[in-house]
């Protein structure tokens, strides 16, 4: 078995790096086994990335010399160079699940945290894996990333992704959007993220200017196979099958609040310290608490009706928060209620009259000015609420590659999935 890799060799303008990969694979079908296609998603926080930071791996029986001699020929032919773009290729011999425990361990901290090239050529010359690279080659970090996925992670979902004819890429996309909701519809939640029906929009087809027509994440191939056969669409080039860490949180590290880092993703326990407020843009902000710890977190404009949930929260609410930290700010993709602030302390009534009491002056507490009725302290009134504990996430519009929807399940409450 060989393992091939490839990174950074999108483009703004046009080229993916999952048609890069479909390429590859699909020069060595003609003449060998191709066993698997991945799709990886690394840390989303990394600044130096193009998208949505995806690397891929094929597994194949073609040998070593094949594998480089084809895949670094399709690299200098379709790779982007420039635009901050610098491919890189890794081609490793021997079996995928097999990998030098150094390889998994660099795959699982290139999801969470921050690698830089020197750390990958040292990993793959240890390993002695063949590799190159193009205007700088910095793709060889997420390329030897994936080659370590299969071994490194548990959890894998799919996707499929349908082609463009090169000479369309860049034009509008004619896609049938009502197949598309009517098999998005029949496939749920096997199939998710398919589209927003809140907002009505198909998301699996995207507004770039390159090679994907749509894509189509689920739980199973067979499940995103047929999604994708019963959408209407334009002729495509060609379609693939990625096994992939979409969806699956594989970015969150878990960690109290205190030990939070710029550039990486969590997953927190916290009290809300402050009520939320809406400010300019559209944005939701409050402050997080834990302890002496604080950390402001946001609700970003595009995640639409899930700011409606934060704005809900109150101070005093304890949650589980779940997003990437960026200039010292919680950049929120998800959040579980645990507990809610059900009372508040409110000016006292007069039990005579029915008015609100006055204050009767410093540590005086309060007296009413018709009755003359007394309380020594404010007293305790229910709140309503508009939240009910459990988990709540952006809507589809709005989610990272690498959030795990609440519909595929496995959370520690309830969850109040959109869909």
């Amino acid at each position: 078995m060989t393992v091939v890799a490839l990174d950074d060799t999108d483009s703004r303008d046009g080229m993916c790096t999952t048609y890069l990969a479909a390429l590859v694979a699909d020069e060595l079908a003609d003449d060998h086994a191709v066993e698997r296609r991945l799709l990886v998603r690394l840390n989303p926080a990394v600044a130096a990335k193009t998208r949505g930071n995806a690397a891929c791996a094929i597994h194949t029986d073609a040998p070593v010399d094949e594998v480089r001699r084809v895949a670094s020929d399709l690299v200098d032919r379709h790779a982007a160079t420039g635009e901050k773009t610098s491919p890189g290729l890794v081609v490793a011999p021997g079996d995928p699940d097999a990998v030098p425990r150094e390889v998994t361990r660099f795959t699982r901290v290139a999801v969470r945290d921050h690698l830089a090239l020197a750390d990958a050529v040292a990993v793959a010359d240890a390993a002695d894996y063949a590799h190159e690279g193009w205007a700088g080659g910095h793709g060889r970090i997420g390329a030897l990333a994936a080659v370590g996925a299969w071994a490194a992670f548990d959890e894998w979902t799919y996707e499929r992704l349908v082609y463009r004819p090169r000479e369309r890429w860049g034009t509008a996309r004619d896609v049938d959007e009502s197949s598309v909701f009517v098999a998005a519809a029949d496939a749920y939640p096997a199939a998710w993220d398919t589209v927003d029906r809140a907002a009505d929009e198909a998301v699996c087809v995207p507004a770039t200017l390159g090679p994907v027509l749509f894509g189509i994440r689920g739980d199973g191939t067979a499940t995103v196979e047929r999604v994708a056969e019963r959408v209407a669409h334009e002729p495509h080039e060609r379609a693939a099958t990625f096994h992939t860490n979409q969806g699956t949180d594989a970015h969150l590290r878990i960690a109290a609040l205190a030990a939070v880092e710029g550039g990486r993703s969590y997953r927190v326990g916290a009290t809300v310290a402050t009520d939320p407020e809406t400010r300019t843009g559209g944005h939701v902000h409050l402050t997080l608490q834990d302890g002496d710890a604080t950390l402001p977190a946001v609700a970003f404009e595009p995640t639409k009706r899930f700011r409606d949930r934060v704005r809900a929260l109150r101070a005093g609410d304890t949650i589980t928060a779940c997003g990437e930290v960026g200039l010292g700010t919680l950049k929120l993709e998800k959040f579980a209620v645990r507990n809610l602030v059900r009372t508040e302390l409110v000016v006292p009534t007069c039990s005579d009259c029915g008015r609100s009491m006055s204050s009767a002056g410093a540590d005086a507490g309060y007296r009413c000015r018709d009755c003359g009725t007394e309380r020594d302290d404010k007293v305790e009134r229910p709140v309503e609420r508009d939240l009910e504990q459990g988990w709540y996430e952006v809507p589809p519009r709005a989610r990272r590659h690498v959030a795990k929807p609440l519909v595929r399940g496995g959370f520690d409450g309830p969850t109040h999935p959109e869909r």
